[in-house]
């Protein structure tokens, strides 16, 4: 058995992806590991390039784009490693961060995943912990104003570096480590989320089953972020809240569920007139596409 399998997801991030790979060259260098990247029927060439330019990755392909949960699970089902390293391929590891990551875990046996601080390209702090969702915070996060009264990054707590390594409801999936014990006990990302939340939904299944989600911040990563999502605009607002309600439907009941799908549409029917106001009174300089109320409608119907 391997010390780590490092885990990636790819669908159409050619470039991202290649940029991902050479940072695990540079940095990860105390372990015996593999690397496997899951491709989700990539039509940009990112198989061929991964041919050329990194022929000892473990290439898994799929026809279709199967999800985040279900490649990953692909992944994860093939690893050898007593940790699996679940690393977006929008990501960048920075010298000692995975280290970092597998000492908490090594020395920290109920820890089932730690997460990593993630951090803008720029060097600023992006969520990275989180506490679990609860109706009034999704409302505070739809209308906005939650990043108003409390941090810019909410829901999300801050950098907490003073603090150091802490248990935390839920981490980010972008960069996740996970004991082997503990995603075979658990089992794996429900793939019944397409995009979005399934992190949330195993860190819940994790603690549940009484395993530790560990915050490191001394684990440093860079996260360009949406590196697939940019590819789906116009679906990663509609999946995006389809998880969000999956998730409360699963974990909080019906009636959870069905307030909060009455919280996100009619916030989006708001945000909907108020974008357009700001795109014909700017001469369409200001202003952006929301999700159609009859799309959004649609993908929640059934969840």
């Amino acid at each position: 058995m391997l010390d780590l399998s490092i885990i990636v997801v790819n669908w159409n991030t050619r470039e991202m992806l290649a940029n991902c790979l050479r940072s695990i060259e540079d940095t990860v260098t105390d372990f015996a590991y593999e690397v496997i990247v899951v491709d989700n029927g990539s039509e940009d060439g990112s198989q061929t390039m991964l041919r050329q330019l990194f022929p000892q990755v473990c290439l898994i392909e799929n026809d279709e784009n199967v999800g985040f949960a279900r490649a990953n699970n692909q992944g994860m089902a093939n690893c050898r490693g007593r940790y699996a390293l679940l690393l977006n391929s929008d990501a960048i590891t920075t010298p000692g961060a995975v280290q970092s990551l597998w000492n908490l875990a090594d020395t920290e046996p109920r820890a089932g995943i730690v997460g990593a601080q993630l951090l803008n390209p720029d060097g600023s702090f992006q969520a990275s912990h989180t506490p679990f969702p609860t109706l009034f915070r999704e409302l505070l996060i739809l209308t906005g104003s939650g990043r108003l009264v409390y941090e810019p990054w909410y829901p999300s707590h801050g950098p907490e570096e003073d603090k150091g390594p802490q248990i935390v409801d839920y981490v980010e999936g972008a960069c996740m480590l996970v004991r082997r014990e503990a995603f075979e006990e658990v089992g794996g990302l429900d793939e019944g989320y397409f995009m979005y939340a399934e992190e949330v939904d195993w860190c819940y299944a994790m603690r549940e089953r009484g395993w530790q989600v560990w915050y490191q911040p001394a684990a440093r990563v860079v996260h360009l972020g949406s590196g697939s999502s940019q590819n789906r605009r116009s679906e990663r607002e509609a999946d995006l809240y389809r998880s969000r309600v999956r998730f409360f439907r699963k974990h909080y009941g019906d009636r959870a569920a069905w307030m909060l799908k009455k919280l996100i549409c009619g916030f989006t029917a708001l945000k909907i007139g108020v974008h357009k106001l700001l795109f014909l009174a700017s001469g369409g300089r200001a202003g952006r596409t929301v999700v159609s109320l009859r799309h959004l409608s649609a993908r929640l119907r059934d969840v």
